[in-house]
């Protein structure tokens, strides 16, 4: 469990399922969190039930899906995860998703990223992270920026949303960028 001063990320749990069902299948939570693909929903409580099926048993020196929970009320309000950790390499992506609407904009994406970030930092002493939006998503991209990702090249007009074409915006951040806050 890593914890900070908003929220508390833990191992994700059967019954988070019924969670990410109502995530995945809100439009708004859709748009911002995959720019509207269709892979992330709408979808079927089946099929969230078979994906979990396979998130529960993620090796962490792989890959791993947290449940960011509210410090306060201790909520389950979004998801966080990593993946493609290649120890050799030193390399993992990040992932954050806010599922419920009134957390978001108050800082709570940011903590579970840098929760994330300590932990691989820390941990696997990895030497790099990487993560992407669409650069739709100003939210996003202002909040990594902030965290202190650094913008490393744009997949030109690669995400289709309603409609309209934007960029891929790859982010990335090396172990001697890094400061602890703890």
């Amino acid at each position: 469990m890593l914890e900070g001063k908003l929220v508390r990320l833990r191992s994700l749990r059967p019954e988070d399922a019924e969670h990410h069902v109502r995530w995945r299948n809100d439009p708004e939570v859709a748009r911002w969190a995959a720019a509207g693909d269709p892979m992330f929903g709408p979808v079927t409580a089946e099929a969230v039930r078979l994906g979990f099926d396979t998130m529960l048993r993620l090796s962490p020196r792989e890959s791993a899906v947290f449940t960011v929970e509210d410090l306060t009320s201790g909520t389950p309000i979004g998801m966080a995860d990593y993946r493609d950790l290649d120890p050799y390499a030193g390399v993992a992506t990040l992932g954050i998703t806010i599922g419920e609407r009134e957390f978001w904009g108050g800082g709570y994406g940011s903590e579970a990223v840098r929760l994330v970030m300590g932990h691989l930092f820390g941990a696997y002493r990895l030497s790099r992270l990487e993560l992407d939006t669409w650069s739709g998503n100003e939210r996003a991209v202002r909040a990594f920026t902030r965290l202190g990702f650094r913008e490393e090249g744009r997949r030109r007009s690669a995400v289709l949303v309603a409609g309209e074409r934007y960029d891929r915006v790859l982010f990335g951040m090396l172990r001697e960028e890094w400061t602890d806050p703890a």
